[in-house]
């Protein structure tokens, strides 16, 4: 008899190597929101549609400043749409999100990977 539940949990802790400028990337656990199949595609394309607006509301020459800040607000809905908390000593807000994609350059990526990769180790264990 299996010993796991076909349900997954609602939320699920992986670890997000975090870059950091000048030194090596730091180790940090997050908390994530546990999304099946159908609603983890759907929030995909949402991210992708949301992208592409917002590049073409940009036009076809955008300062690095529009870029950085359509970006920013990009990173930052993604953080939201999958992370409920983190490992920081830095408590888990609307205003702390925002410095974080800020303030740690590729972070929002590092992000994103990390949780891909649960669902990809996930994946690779069945």
């Amino acid at each position: 008899m299996a010993k796991i539940r076909i349900a997954q949990k609602a939320t699920f802790n992986a670890p997000v190597l975090i870059p950091i400028v000048g030194s090596a990337p730091e180790k940090v656990e997050f908390t994530f929101k546990y999304r099946d199949r159908a609603e983890l595609a759907a929030l995909f394309d949402e991210w992708n549609e949301a992208r592409g607006k917002a590049r073409a509301a940009l036009g076809d020459k955008p300062s690095w400043s529009e870029v950085v800040a359509v970006d920013t607000e990009q990173q930052t809905q993604q953080i939201k749409d999958l992370v409920i908390g983190w490992g920081f000593d830095d408590e888990y807000s609307d205003d702390n999100i925002v410095a974080f994609v800020k303030s740690c350059q590729g972070a929002a990526e590092a992000v994103v990977k990390a949780y891909e990769g649960a669902y990809n180790q996930a994946r690779l264990g069945n």
